[in-house]
């Protein structure tokens, strides 16, 4: 072989060969520093570039270039499509010999000067976070993209936790995962990828803790040392290595800083959080009037009933089935007479029709995705063979939004629930990567489009439902969404199974999605495959009252699942509990509101409630709901009861009354009419009484359940009568109390905000904790009233009541 071609082909091989290596950063040549805009740029000699930005005290953004060159500054994730940056109390630069060095009011960032190796300590010079490898990538031939690639040491002791919907123990370290959503049908305990694609995940050791937001919408992996013990590491096949560092140094304040980066949603209606009974399907109309009959004539409460795909005309959105829904303005309108709103499935399949309208239009306005060469991407689902909207264009979010006046001012559905946008279609579960989005304005490839895809259908319809449900608030679900998904939709856990490792995994993944800044959420109650017996509905039904969407789904071709179908028994247990949720719908909206203007998780694991305390951190069963209950369901068959660890502090036992000493695991006797469930001391609790659905009659008198403490706990109750935007001027009014509390008496202030004034006029307050047999006296704002002694609801318990004004400033309890 002649000599020069031989060399040429040792060249060729050598470039193919290179193309398989990882790449690092090498030493900065040049730091370009904007302290006016928090903004630094490291160049290096290879050409690679890092740009940090102090997005605020806590909050350090990091971005690599591999060439020097940064992509237009877009995300989904953000309100407004980049993040929102907030003052800085303290910002200083230094240049060291060999190092960097960037502070701000809580964190230290130091930078290599050799190969860009960071470190952040907190300002105590606590190494809260330090590369290993650090930032490395591998270009990828097929696809011209570069797999960007990051990985950090595994500190001490450190513990992992978020990352969405992920069936998995609630710590992750030693774990591997996958961000590419996916229609999961059944999924057991560790499958991966599930349906969302939360790229947040959080870090605890030392008892301080830190989040990590990988802003990275390609295919996306996460390994909390699972390959190799002391290195914790993340990657993409494709876009920026980009992610957000988030100081806590709690945990609960990591996931609320996180949820305030990415957005909370609007307050729903307070209707949207009692309960909902949903089938596939339920259909002819006689049927779906009869299960709404059933619920009123046995005195269950419920507010939504939901129509899946068999609603439709051959399973074309957007339409009525002519023989099952003949009159359906008129169904729905009356149905709404008897307190139920209708809620409807809508997939993003369209059909292919010439005769369908939809399709119509969205073929004369090119509002369907394509392949790279340009036909229309075909997949089946449920209709056949069908286009798909590209959700990524701003006019067809407004095209699809327009679609739903229809369904919301027309019909009068009060709710719409998006499925099957992970994108899923039959032939090979999603689409090709050769599909074209237009990602507002930045063409991509499927590659990049897949993970935010149900998020922007999600975002459209909202905006629809929006639009023609004024002056009302709408409601939406999704199933598949992306980090920032969260102001568009509430969610639930998809197509789960009737089992109790699967109602093991709801109690697990619900917490998981709240500390991933996903709070609205729910799983299939009893589970969507097979048929649970009527202990696993039961308990199941107890869990689910405690999460924020409560809602009764199962696949009609595996048997009935009402309340009422597993027997006369199992019937009035879920009634128990259904009420239960119902009285307690104040609290959780007060705990929804918290959720909506600070971000905080709406259901907290157990290492949220005390991060001080080791013992809570590989604990998963316990949970908290709002600030002041915490709940632990029973997840094993024909137990009366469990073990369960109450964090430090003093804690009622919410069916006795029963007080106990925090630190330590406890027995909670839980038959089947209960569950494990304890009032933090010194809490104020509001009940509503119960109603058959929200606004079934006029609210006269709130009942506030006071739990006595030796000392201080304050307590939040948020009120603007539940729908419309009159929150929005002030009509709001959020009432702080406030206990204060002896051995033997109690102090009860309230502060209120707002101009807000609700229908009721009085208080009972219920007095929990206070010396048995003491014969007590009651000055409210300075004026005697009477202390009556009754049975508390369905307790069996005698305690101590007062009947106050709404507007009371303090009420002050002590022995006769």
């Amino acid at each position: 072989m002649d000599e020069s071609i031989q060399e040429l082909n040792y060249m060729i091989n050598d470039l193919a060969e290179k193309a398989k290596h990882e790449f690092f950063p090498d030493q900065v040549i040049r730091c370009d520093a904007n302290e006016a805009a928090a903004e630094f740029l490291f160049t290096c000699q290879n050409g690679v570039a890092l740009r940090v930005q102090a997005i605020n005290d806590k909050i350090l953004r990091f971005r690599y270039a591999t060439d020097g060159q940064f992509a237009p500054d877009f995300s989904y994730a953000f309100d407004g499509n980049v993040p929102a940056r907030q003052p800085l109390t303290q910002l200083e630069f230094v240049e060291k010999d060999d190092h960097y060095r960037l502070t701000t009011g809580r964190v230290i960032c130091t930078i290599g000067k050799d190969n860009l190796h960071v470190r952040l300590l907190n300002r105590s010079g606590a190494v809260l976070c330090e590369y290993e490898k650090g930032f490395h990538w591998e270009y990828d031939y097929e696809t011209g993209n570069d797999i960007v690639k990051m990985s950090q040491q595994v500190q001490p002791g450190v513990h992992y936790f978020g990352l969405g919907d992920k069936p998995a123990n609630m710590n992750l370290r030693g774990q591997r995962f996958c961000n590419w959503g996916s229609d999961t049908y059944g999924y057991v305990k560790g499958s991966d990828p599930l349906y969302k694609n939360i790229p947040f995940f959080l870090a605890l050791h030392q008892k301080l803790a830190y989040g990590i937001f990988f802003d990275n919408s390609f295919k996306s992996y996460f390994d909390f040392a699972a390959e190799r013990a002391d290195v914790t590491s993340f990657w993409s096949h494709g876009g920026e290595m980009n992610f957000y560092f988030i100081y806590g140094p709690s945990l609960t304040e990591v996931s609320q800083d996180y949820t305030l980066l990415t957005g909370t949603p609007e307050l729903p209606p307070l209707w949207a959080l009692g309960y909902h009974q949903c089938k596939w399907s339920y259909y002819p109309e006689k049927l779906f009037r009869g299960i709404g009959a059933e619920f009123r004539k046995r005195q269950i409460p419920c507010d939504a009933l939901y129509l899946d795909i068999d609603y439709m005309e051959g399973y074309r959105c957007f339409t009525w089935s002519k023989e099952h829904f003949p009159e359906p303005a008129k169904m729905v309108r009356e149905l709404a007479d008897d307190g139920f709103k209708t809620v409807v499935i809508i997939d993003p399949g369209i059909k292919i029709d010439p005769e369908y309208d939809v399709y119509q239009q969205g073929l004369e306005n090119g509002y369907f995705c394509r392949r790279a060469d340009g036909p229309l991407m075909k997949g089946s689902v449920w209709p056949g063979l069908c286009n798909f909207p590209d959700f990524t264009r701003p006019d067809v979010r407004e095209w699809w939004a327009g679609l739903f006046k229809g369904l919301i001012q027309e019909v009068g559905v009060r709710g719409v629930w998006n499925d099957m946008n992970e994108p899923a279609v039959f032939e090979k579960g999603t689409f090709p990567n050769d599909v074209r989005f237009d990602y507002d304005g930045n063409p991509c490839s499927h590659a990049k489009a897949h993970n935010v895809y149900g998020m922007q259908m999600a975002r459209a319809t909202n905006n629809g439902v929006k639009q023609f449900s004024y002056p009302n608030r709408p409601f939406t679900i999704t199933r598949s969404t992306y980090s920032g998904g969260q102001r568009f939709s509430s969610g639930w856990t998809g197509d789960n199974v009737a089992s109790w490792e699967h109602l093991w995994l709801a109690n697990i993944q619900c917490q998981r999605l709240s500390i991933s800044g996903f709070s609205f959420v729910g799983s299939d109650v009893g589970g969507f495959i097979n048929t649970p017996d009527g202990e696993l509905y039961a308990r199941w039904v107890a869990l689910a009252a405690f999460h924020p969407f409560f809602r009764t789904h199962s696949s009609g071709d595996h048997g009935d699942q009402e309340p009422w179908s597993f027997g006369e028994e199992y019937a009035l247990l879920a009634k128990r509990f259904i009420e239960l949720r119902y009285k307690l719908l104040p609290y959780m909206y007060t705990a929804f509101w918290q959720y909506v203007q600070a971000g905080t998780p709406i259901l907290r694991p157990l290492s949220y409630l005390d991060q001080s305390d080791l013992e809570t951190y590989q604990r998963m069963a316990e949970f908290g709901v709002g600030d002041h209950l915490l709940v632990c369901p029973v997840t094993q068959a024909g137990v009366d009861g469990r073990w369960m660890y109450l964090p430090k502090g003093q804690w009622y036992y919410y069916w006795t009354d029963e007080l106990r000493e925090g630190g330590a695991e406890v027995w909670a006797a839980a038959t089947l009419e209960r569950i494990p469930l304890y009032v933090k001391a010194g809490a104020v609790i509001p009940h509503y009484p119960v109603m058959q659905y929200v606004g079934e009659r006029e609210l006269t008198e709130l009942t506030l359940h006071v739990y006595h403490k030796e000392g201080q706990e304050t307590s939040t109750l948020y009120d603007d009568g539940g729908d419309g935007y009159g929150y929005e001027n002030g009509q709001a009014t959020v009432r702080r109390y406030t206990v204060e509390g002896t051995a033997e008496d109690l102090k009860l202030q309230q502060q209120t905000e707002g101009d807000y004034q609700p229908t009721w006029q009085t208080c009972r307050v219920v007095l929990h904790g206070l010396p048995a047999g003491s014969s007590l006296t009651a000055l409210v704002d300075g004026v005697s009233v009477e202390v009556a002694i009754v049975d508390s609801y369905s307790k069996g318990l005698k305690l101590p009541q007062v009947i106050v004004p709404a507007n009371f400033t303090e009420l002050v309890v002590n022995p006769a």
